[in-house]
């Protein structure tokens, strides 16, 4: 039997799992504060060096290595391949309560098919996406999906492996760059993915995927076919991988803002048509991530093009009509939020109730009020300001102007309707405006 493999945080998914004694209890070196005397210890150095210290060799490299047309063509190439790998396999974008969103670990093939299972992939394309998803050197596809489907199913809470309420840099590469607690991981189910001889196999032998694929042999390729070896192992190589792995951008959130992930264009051009991740978690079985024609997500035109040749089939849909629900959804709780944010009067049901007499009688001590539709406003401040002059308001003054006011003169605006709300004092009783009022006792409110 194989050794257990261990997973890119220090764990390892196929040790057996068994109570501690109590004399084999410790204390995990995230439970600890860091201190300048301890940080090193916080550190995963493995996911330091390959995350950060290679790709900062390569940048510091492109000073002195210069970039060939074809190494640079090619590492595109093998950009979209790999990427490939990722987002038609699994993907991962948070959002930023404060506007920003952070993309982190994401080869194709890894999302839509194994985290999500959003479709049906024949053996050789599942061989395909395994092979290239390890290229893109971010754990492997069993490993990667696991991590996923629990950042959905915890998504934002102290389960959620990237969680965006612990910081943006937490997210992004916190997360990766210091050891995290077994105790604090999420649980899920990943038993279709252990019966995938595919994915068994690629855990199995990541690091010599991994190795192979991401470095190997793209550098093979530009070295040997056009003696680039240099531009292969920086541009397509370490580049390529490091470019795949940063982006942060603005987002919105179409379709639900009760969690934090979003969408944005420049991410998803960045990730291959996974951008669109406000719609991916609201409908996470979809294979598409952009539902609109104009939006850019070429790993759904991948999927399509795959099931019409053959090699992918069962692509999963959410109906039009649930989709368009989460979206009104969305706008009316962006209505609410703005209407909550302006004055609209005092509501009707904390006005005053006062009797017809008394409306007749503030107005004879010289008060300027109106009556409108069972309700009593002070015009005082606005008769100068009335666009229809304000002897014509004036003459109103006193009466019943329910008629001249919805029509009889001028049917006024829903403008004028909102104005005339800041000015309402009192209820008329018998007005028929807000049934309740009836139940309330007669004041002196326009005295």
């Amino acid at each position: 039997m194989s050794p257990p493999i261990p997973n890119p945080d220090g764990t390892s998914d196929y040790k057996p799992m068994r109570r501690k004694l109590p004399t084999e209890q410790h204390i995990h070196i995230s439970e600890v504060p860091m201190t300048w005397n301890n940080w090193h210890e916080h550190m995963n150095w493995f996911n330091i060096t390959l995350g950060l210290i290679v790709p900062l060799l390569g940048l510091f490299s492109t000073l002195y290595v210069p970039l060939m047309t074809k190494t640079g063509l090619f590492a595109v190439f093998y950009y979209f391949n790999t990427g490939l790998g990722i987002t038609a396999g699994e993907y991962l974008l948070h959002g930023i309560p404060a506007s920003i969103s952070s993309i982190a670990q994401m080869p194709l093939g890894y999302h839509r098919l194994w985290s999500h299972r959003s479709y049906q992939a024949s053996f050789i394309l599942r061989l395909y996406l395994a092979a290239f998803g390890a290229g893109s050197v971010q754990g492997s596809a069993r490993w990667w999906s696991r991590e996923h489907r629990v950042h959905h199913r915890y998504t934002d809470t102290e389960k959620d492996p990237y969680s965006v309420r612990k910081g943006l840099m937490y997210s992004h590469m916190g997360w990766i760059i210091t050891k995290q607690n077994p105790k604090n991981r999420g649980r899920t189910n990943i038993s279709d993915l252990d019966q995938d001889p595919i994915i068994v196999w690629q855990h199995r032998h990541y690091y010599k995927i991994a190795i192979f694929m991401g470095f190997v042999l793209p550098i093979s390729i530009c070295g040997l076919g056009w003696h680039d070896w240099m531009g292969g192992i920086v541009y397509a190589g370490i580049l390529r991988m490091f470019f795949f792995q940063q982006a942060h951008w603005l987002g919105e959130q179409p379709f639900d803002s009760k969690q934090s992930p979003r969408d944005h264009f420049i991410t998803a051009l960045i990730t291959l048509g996974e951008g669109y991740h406000n719609f991916h978690h609201e409908f996470p079985s979809d294979y598409r991530n952009a539902i609109e024609w104009y939006q850019y997500d070429p790993t759904k035109w991948a999927i399509a093009a795959w099931k019409m040749i053959g090699l992918a089939s069962h692509l999963q849909q959410f109906p039009r009509n649930e989709i368009e629900k989460g979206r009104v959804q969305q706008l009316q709780k962006k209505v609410d939020q703005k209407r909550s944010e302006l004055d609209w009067g005092t509501p009707l049901s904390q006005l005053p109730v006062c009797e017809w007499q008394e409306y007749i009688r503030a107005v004879n001590s010289g008060q300027s009020l109106l009556a409108i539709t069972g309700i009593v406003y002070d015009i005082t401040d606005f008769i100068d300001k009335h666009p229809g002059g304000g002897a014509l308001i004036r003459s109103w003054i006193g009466k019943d102007a329910t008629a001249v006011f919805h029509g009889g003169i001028y049917d006024h605006s829903n403008a004028a309707h909102n104005l005339l709300s800041g000015m309402r004092i009192a209820v008329l009783r018998g007005g028929g405006e807000v049934e309740i009022m009836k139940t309330k006792q007669p004041t002196d409110c326009c005295a």
